[in-house]
């Protein structure tokens, strides 16, 4: 589960913090033809955070969105906001019967489970979607990649490329794509939670604080440049999230 006290800097971020605002701008565009070419209506937003994202994508798709998160934290973010459908719940045991849903979002949500104990969240979303829906995943990538903010957010694992495939295999979902993100960035990540960090021997803290304006900007203009590469189909050898877009198998 993610530290509670990391909802507030979340809210208080998730419109304008160049992070949010370019991972939303890669999820729009690897989801625009998706929602163009496929009918979903009823779609699950597991692990919904403050619910930010899910209302987003309910305005962007008119998808009628049903945001989960297992801490009452974030879904009083939601209720403010004016999200509908909102669920306590855990996603490793939904409450919800089989085949509820056309597709299931899962944003920086299994990365919180304890390596080896994130399989029944996969099956459980495999299971409430249905056949033929989505499953639709982000993660934080390499291990290498852990930071101070990975450590005060309650992070307990990342994810390869192939693992996370693995891991929606065995869940019944055939992998669409799986793209490494915010991959550009990657030197200066890697120097700073390897060198700097490690230096500086700081308690674990909260990534998620205003940047300058110029730098906000320039950290942003890599995310959008990165969105054009992997809305044309592209691809990156590495990067610091993971985005999996898998279907479900058909009932034979």
């Amino acid at each position: 589960m993610m530290n509670a006290a990391e909802f507030a800097n979340i809210a208080n971020a998730e419109d304008g913090f160049w992070w949010y605002r370019g991972m939303r701008k890669i999820m729009f565009r690897l989801l625009d033809p998706l929602a163009g070419q496929r009918r979903l209506e009823r779609v699950l937003d597991a692990g919904c955070g403050t619910g930010h994202f899910a209302l987003q994508l309910e305005r962007r798709y008119g998808w009628r969105m049903v945001p989960l998160d297992l801490g009452w934290e974030g879904l009083q973010y939601g209720r403010a906001l004016g999200a509908e459908r909102l669920v306590q719940g855990d996603v490793a045991a939904l409450p919800f019967p089989a085949a509820s849903f056309d597709a299931a979002v899962s944003m920086d949500v299994l990365v919180h489970f304890p390596r080896g104990l994130e399989q029944p969240a996969f099956d459980e979303l495999a299971r409430v979607v249905r056949p033929g829906g989505l499953v639709i995943l982000r993660v934080a990538a390499l291990d290498l990649l852990k930071s101070r903010h990975s450590m005060f957010a309650g992070e307990r694992q990342r994810f390869t490329r192939s693992r996370l495939t693995e891991a929606v295999t065995r869940a019944g979902i055939r992998v669409l794509r799986a793209d490494y993100a915010n991959s550009i960035l990657l030197p200066v990540a890697l120097a700073r939670f390897r060198v700097w960090e490690p230096l500086i021997r700081q308690p674990p803290r909260s990534g998620v604080l205003p940047a300058p304006p110029w730098l906000d900007r320039m950290l942003y203009s890599a995310l959008a440049l990165e969105s054009r590469w992997l809305g044309a189909g592209h691809g990156f050898p590495a990067g610091q999230s993971l985005i999996l877009i898998g279907e479900k198998s058909p009932v034979p």
